[in-house]
């Protein structure tokens, strides 16, 4: 059984940084992609960063390109999304998610983590 299971959010200043991890088990870096979400109050779920597995490709979302950093350590099976410049829009509850067959941007990930809070103050 898969699981993923995020930690490293909290509440942090703006233009502050923070380290999100997701650390996978089960059938773990099987996956044909990996990335992370993000939902704010009120607003949908947004895709915000993912890597396709298979050559490390990855893309990011328009307004996170440049500060964000999707990155992975295959010893640990753990992902991580390093944020840089944050901003209070960037405040919201961040996912991780995986799929084991599809591109996670184009299609609704199969696994999903708990979630985690990232909160930046102005």
């Amino acid at each position: 059984q898969v699981q993923l299971v995020e930690s490293g959010g909290g509440l942090v200043q703006a233009g502050d940084s923070l380290r999100l991890s997701c650390a996978a088990s089960g059938r773990a870096f099987s996956f044909a992609s990996m990335g992370w979400f993000r939902q704010a109050p009120g607003k949908e779920r947004e895709f915000v960063g993912g890597v396709i597995m298979s050559g490390g490709i990855t893309s990011y979302a328009d307004p996170v390109k440049g500060r964000f950093t999707i990155s992975r350590d295959n010893t640990k099976n753990t992902m991580y999304l390093q944020m840089n410049s944050l901003k209070p829009e960037d405040t919201a509850v961040y996912y991780c998610a995986a799929d084991s067959n599809f591109w996670i941007k184009l299609a609704p990930p199969r696994y999903w983590g708990q979630g985690t809070q990232v909160t930046v103050s102005s």
